[in-house]
């Protein structure tokens, strides 16, 4: 019996790269190498017991990512600006990362990419944290590795940080101050990308120099309130901010959200039947609200 080829997941006890680990590990089709920066912590010894081999890497350090991509057949590859807030760190980290996959021969590179917006825009608007990635997404394609882009749409989880609830002032009820206006904007749960990455990997000849847009579901922000009111049983609704007004709420990157927003508002191609067909059990907002009541329990 041949020998099960080697993944190699980077940002393993991350959002994104915990749920390819997880994904990976139950399917079994293939050998799983975890990337975390500190394989000793809580997070990085509970992969190994779920069968994962855990190495230590930073992003920043060429010498690990050619150690940690040594053997491998393919890898899920995931950088995260939160951690610098820099375009050209994490535009670094990703040409890095496909220098070392072209130089070793990898036949997979799935990459969680995004669009260059400032690009697109003509330099109407700059997001850093997706201009950087779509920068990495054109190396990609101009050196010749063999890849997939996966584009993830807004998290629902970003409904517990960034796009939590405002309580108003006169009490009860709470609203959504996300700008986008009535323009529907897709969302997925970080949690449900795992699967996806399984089923690119296991079918390469569909999916090798495709970029996929994904999405679970498709709403106006009126309609995520009425979810939320529906699942929470608490009055929720559109704050009806704009952009402008959210550019000026100066908290760090308001400026650059409100970016994000316009560029929502462009409606990006996202998927949902590609979503559904690559992960069947991929849940709606309204889904993965129900299975998640107690995290919004302190509203």
């Amino acid at each position: 019996m041949a020998a099960r080829k080697l993944i190699v997941v980077f940002g393993a006890t991350g959002g994104q790269g915990g749920s390819v680990v997880r994904a990976l590990l139950q399917d079994a089709s293939f050998q799983v190498r975890a990337v975390t920066r500190n394989p000793q912590k809580p997070a990085g010894e509970e992969l190994s017991r779920l069968g994962a081999q855990v190495v230590k890497a930073d992003l920043s350090q060429q010498g690990e990512i050619e150690a940690a991509l040594q053997g491998a057949y393919g890898c899920f590859f995931v950088t995260n600006f939160l951690e610098h807030f820099s375009k050209d760190v994490e535009v670094q980290q990703g040409k890095i990362a496909v220098d070392l996959a072209k130089q070793l021969g990898l036949k997979h590179f799935v990459y969680s990419g995004l669009e260059n917006v400032n690009k697109l825009t003509g330099g109407k608007l700059k997001v850093l944290h997706f201009d950087s990635k779509g920068e990495v997404e054109e190396y990609l394609k101009d050196n010749g590795v063999p890849f997939t882009s996966v584009r993830m749409p807004a998290y629902f989880e970003n409904f517990l940080t960034f796009f939590k609830p405002h309580s108003e002032a006169s009490g009860g009820a709470y609203r959504l101050n996300i700008p986008v206006g009535d323009v529907p904007m897709d969302g997925m749960s970080v949690a449900d990308l795992g699967p996806i990455v399984v089923s690119v990997l296991k079918a390469p000849k569909d999916y090798l120099g495709k970029t996929i847009g994904l999405s679970s579901d498709r709403l106006t922000i009126q309609q995520y309130s009425e979810v939320m009111s529906k699942v929470l049983g608490k009055p929720f609704r559109d704050g009806k901010m704009s952009a402008e007004v959210y550019a000026k709420l100066g908290f760090p990157g308001a400026e650059e959200f409100a970016d994000m927003f316009r560029f929502y508002m462009m409606k990006p191609d996202r998927d949902i039947v590609l979503t559904r067909r690559l992960n069947p059990a991929v849940r709606s907002f309204e889904q993965w609200l129900s299975e998640n009541k107690e995290a919004f329990a302190d509203l």
